[in-house]
């Protein structure tokens, strides 16, 4: 790992390295059509990656509509995890939406992921309730998490 971790806005030259790292992170991840719809045809949609040189080691995908932002999905390579990347891709993600006058971020994380729970509060999110059944893949319940810029 370089001593700089660089974040920049997603590209679709990116898809191909966001998919791997999806499908390493999720039980069920986005694929590369998600994403080139995401790219391509949703105008909600902001991207950040964050690279190790050339290589695309993490990402944060986000939905603004109007003044509300929802994280989509956030992701680190399993071997740059544990480095804060995780929480460097948040707070750039928390920054652009600062930048576009966004009041209100929210998501959905796994109740039994209190690694990443963690990281959110850290942030400043708190819980705002519970998601039944949410996960496809086993039924797990989501926690709703938010926070206040």
């Amino acid at each position: 790992m370089n001593d700089v971790i660089n974040f920049r806005v997603m590209t679709e030259q990116d898809i191909p390295d966001v998919v791997k790292i999806e499908e390493e992170a999720f039980a069920t991840p986005w694929t590369a059509e998600i994403f080139e719809h995401e790219m391509n045809g949703n105008n909600y949609a902001h991207y950040i990656v964050a690279t190790d040189g050339d290589e695309v080691i993490g990402h944060c995908g986000m939905w603004i509509v109007l003044d509300e932002c929802h994280i989509t999905n956030i992701a680190v390579l399993k071997r740059y995890r544990g480095n804060g990347i995780g929480e460097q891709l948040l707070r750039e993600g928390i920054k652009l939406c600062r930048d576009l006058d966004v009041r209100l971020m929210t998501l959905e994380v796994r109740v039994s992921n209190k690694v990443a729970q963690n990281m959110y509060r850290k942030l400043g999110f708190q819980d705002g309730g519970i998601r039944k059944n949410y996960y496809t893949d086993d039924r797990e319940d989501a926690l709703v998490m938010w926070v206040e810029l």
